[in-house]
C-alpha cells in the first residue's frame, strides 16, 4: 500500500491516511498541486485559474482475478492530454481481498475551469508479491487489469453531490469486452487550513471475534457528508491478538475531518486476511467531542448495530482518547517565503565510464559544432530550476573521479580549477567551469560519491551550528555507475540528521538500479554498514531520459520530493518559519 506508516508490518496491516500528513502531493504530474512547483510557475507570472480538488474512489462488483482468494485492487487515475497520451495523476492504496473496495488514499487534481479535463481510471489486481511495497514503485504491466472508466472532471463537479458512478469496461482476456463493475468518484474542494489534530487512541474490553486467538483490531475513521455519504479518511495499523489495543498516534488535517463539529464514524474491526473484516463495534463522534473525551478523561462505549429495528447494542468495549492536541502545520511555502534559504551545491561525474570526450558516443563529448552533450543539457535544464530557489545563486561546484593537473585522481575537486574558492555564479558559471574542466581534467575513476556527500554535509553541519535558517541540496549529475555503494550509503546515513537533501540526476541510458536503491522509495530507509538506520530519506533520483521522453517535466521531477524532505527535517526539529510564533 502507498503512503503508509513506515515499519516492517505485513502487507494490508499498515496505517493509511492518519499518520504524519504528506507535506505536499506525492504524485509526479502537473495536474496535482506541489507547493514548490506552483511557486516556481507563479513567480514567472503564470497564474492558472484552478481549484484544488480531492477525489475519493470506491468500486463495486469487481471481477475476481485470483484463484484462492479475491482480487487485491488498486486504482490509478490519469489525465488525457491533448495529444491523446495519458499522464498519471495518482494512485490509491491496495486493498486486500475485496471486490467492493472503498479506498482511503485520495487523489488530488487541479480543476481548471476553462479546460475540458478527461479523467481515465484504471483498476488493477496487485500481485501478492507487492503487497508491502509502496504503490508509486509498482510496475503496472506486472499487475492484472480489472477494467477502466472515463469521465470529464467538470461532469463530477456539476453533480449535486459532486459524486458520480461510472461503469468499468475493458478487455480482460479472450478478446471479450464486458462490464466489469462500477467505479464511484466523490469530489471535494481542498481546504486551505494549516490546522491538524493529533490523537492517541486506544480501546479496552473489546469483544473477541476469533475462535482460537484474540481479535486483531484496527480503527477506520470516516467523515459523514451530505445524503449519508461516508468518506473514509484514515485507518490505523492493525494490532495483532489484542483486546486492549493501543494504536500509534493519528494525525488528521482539517481537509480530512471537515470541521470540529463534523460527525465522524469510528469503526473498530477485526482484521481478517480474507478481506472480510468483522465489525467489533462503532461510534459516531466529532473532533470536538473526541477532544472533550480527552479533557474529561472519559471513555465512550462502542455500539453494535441492531439486526432489527430495535436499539443498537451497547458493548463493554470502549474507545479512549489518551492525548489530543490541535496545532498548526506550516507548509513548505510558509518557510521559504519567511526567509528560510535553500542553498544548492553541484557535483559532476568525471569518471571514465562516461566515455572518452573525444568520441561522439561519450556523455562528455566535446562537440566542435557547439552542440550540448548530455551533461551540459542536464546542467542547463536542472540549473534553471535550482538557481530560482537559491537565494544568492552562488553554487559550490565540484567534480569527482577525474585526474587533475597534479596527476592525482580527486573525488572532490573544485570545478572552476581554483585552489581556493569553489563557488561559481549561476548556470552560466557552472557551464563555464564544466567546459574548462573538460579540457584540464582527464576522466578516471573509481566512482565515489561519499567524498562530495561528506563535503556537502560539512557545509550543512557548519550552518546548523550557527543556527542559520538554511537548507542545503547537493545536486549530483552522474551516469549512474557507482563503485562505493557501501561508502555512499554510510555517508548518506550520517548526513540524514543534517539540513541536507541529495538530488541525483542520471544522464545516459545506463542501468540506474544503484541510484534507485539510494532513493529508498521502496519504503525502507537506508542502513549503514554499522547497522545505523537513516533518520529520514534524503535522496531523490531523477533519470533525465524520463524527462526527455516527456513522461514528466523537469520542474516536476526535480521538485517532487524536495518539499517533503525539507518539511521532514524542520518538523522533526520543531523549527518554525522565520518570525513565526512557537507552536
Amino acid at each position: 500500500m502507498g503512503n503508509c506508516l513506515a515499519g516492517d508490518v505485513a502487507g494490508g496491516k499498515q496505517a493509511i491516511g492518519g499518520v504524519q500528513q504528506r507535506p505536499t502531493s506525492t504524485t509526479t504530474n502537473n495536474a496535482a498541486q506541489n507547493d514548490a512547483v506552483d511557486f516556481f510557475f507563479r513567480s514567472r507570472g503564470q497564474y492558472p485559474l484552478f481549484s484544488q480538488i480531492e477525489l475519493s474512489l470506491s468500486a463495486s462488483n469487481l471481477i475476481d482475478r485470483d484463484i484462492a482468494s479475491k482480487s487485491d485492487p488498486m486504482a490509478v487515475m490519469y489525465l488525457r492530454k491533448k495529444d491523446g497520451k495519458l499522464e498519471e495523476i495518482g494512485r490509491t492504496e491496495v486493498i486486500l481481498n475485496s471486490l467492493n473496495p472503498n479506498w482511503i488514499e485520495k487523489i488530488t487534481v487541479s480543476f481548471q475551469f476553462e479546460t475540458v479535463q478527461t479523467l481515465v481510471f484504471h483498476v488493477f489486481d496487485v500481485d501478492t508479491r507487492y503487497h508491502n511495497v509502496p504503490v508509486k514503485t509498482l510496475k503496472l504491466k506486472e499487475q492484472d487489469y480489472l477494467g477502466e472508466a472515463t469521465c470529464v472532471l467538470s461532469e463530477i463537479m456539476t453533480k449535486p453531490n459532486r459524486s458520480m458512478t461510472i461503469n468499468l469496461h475493458g478487455n480482460v482476456g479472450a478478446g471479450v469486452t464486458r462490464k466489469l463493475g462500477t467505479l464511484s468518484v466523490q469530489a471535494e474542494e481542498t481546504i486551505a487550513s494549516k490546522t491538524v489534530v493529533e490523537m492517541n487512541l486506544r480501546s479496552i474490553n473489546l469483544d473477541n471475534k476469533d475462535l482460537f486467538s484474540k481479535s486483531d483490531p484496527f480503527l477506520r475513521i470516516s467523515r459523514l457528508v451530505e445524503n449519508s455519504i461516508v468518506v473514509p479518511v484514515c485507518r490505523t495499523e492493525v494490532v495483532d491478538n489484542n483486546l486492549n489495543p493501543i494504536w500509534k498516534p493519528v494525525c488528521l488535517t482539517m481537509q480530512q475531518f471537515g470541521s470540529k463539529d463534523t460527525p465522524l464514524l469510528i469503526e473498530c474491526l477485526d482484521f481478517n486476511t480474507s478481506g472480510n473484516h468483522e465489525l467489533i463495534g462503532r461510534t459516531e463522534k466529532s473532533v470536538a467531542e473526541l477532544e472533550r473525551l480527552c479533557q474529561q478523561r472519559e471513555a465512550v462505549n462502542f455500539l453494535f448495530p441492531s439486526t432489527s429495528h430495535g436499539r443498537n447494542k451497547v458493548l463493554k468495549g470502549q474507545l479512549i482518547v489518551d492525548h489530543f492536541v490541535e496545532k498548526v502545520q506550516y507548509s513548505f511555502l510558509d518557510y521559504i517565503s519567511s526567509g528560510f534559504e535553500l542553498n544548492f551545491m553541484v557535483a559532476v561525474d568525471f569518471t571514465a565510464s562516461n566515455g572518452d570526450p573525444r568520441t561522439p558516443s561519450s556523455l562528455h563529448y566535446n562537440d566542435p559544432s557547439g552542440r550540448l552533450n548530455s551533461y551540459q543539457k542536464a546542467i542547463m535544464e536542472v540549473g534553471e530550476v535550482i538557481q530560482f530557489y537559491d537565494s544568492d545563486r552562488r553554487f559550490p561546484a565540484w567534480g569527482f573521479g577525474g585526474r587533475t593537473a597534479n596527476g592525482h585522481v580527486s573525488h572532490a575537486f573544485n570545478l572552476n580549477g581554483a585552489s581556493y574558492g569553489d563557488e561559481v555564479v549561476g548556470v552560466e558559471g557552472i557551464m563555464s567551469a564544466y567546459s574548462s574542466a573538460l579540457t584540464n581534467v582527464a576522466l578516471a575513476g573509481p566512482t565515489l560519491f561519499s567524498h562530495v556527500v561528506d563535503k556537502a554535509a560539512h557545509i550543512a553541519s557548519q550552518s546548523l551550528s550557527q543556527n542559520s535558517p538554511k537548507y542545503f541540496v547537493l545536486l549530483i549529475i552522474t551516469d549512474g555507475v557507482l563503485t562505493d555503494m557501501t561508502g555512499t550509503i554510510d555517508a548518506l546515513v550520517r548526513a540524514s540528521d543534517l539540513p541536507l537533501s541529495v538530488l541525483i540526476v542520471g544522464v545516459g541510458n545506463t542501468d540506474f538500479t544503484q541510484m534507485e536503491i539510494l532513493d529508498a522509495d521502496k519504503g525502507r530507509r537506508l542502513e549503514s554498514s554499522t547497522g545505523r538506520i537513516a533518520t529520514r530519506d534524503i535522496v531523490q533520483f531523477v533519470p533525465m531520459k524520463e524527462v526527455h521522453s516527456g513522461q514528466v517535466s523537469v520542474v516536476q521531477a526535480l521538485l517532487e520530493e524536495l518539499p517533503g524532505q525539507f518539511l521532514s527535517y524542520v518538523r522533526c526539529r520543531n523549527f518554525n518559519p522565520v518570525g513565526a510564533p512557537a507552536i
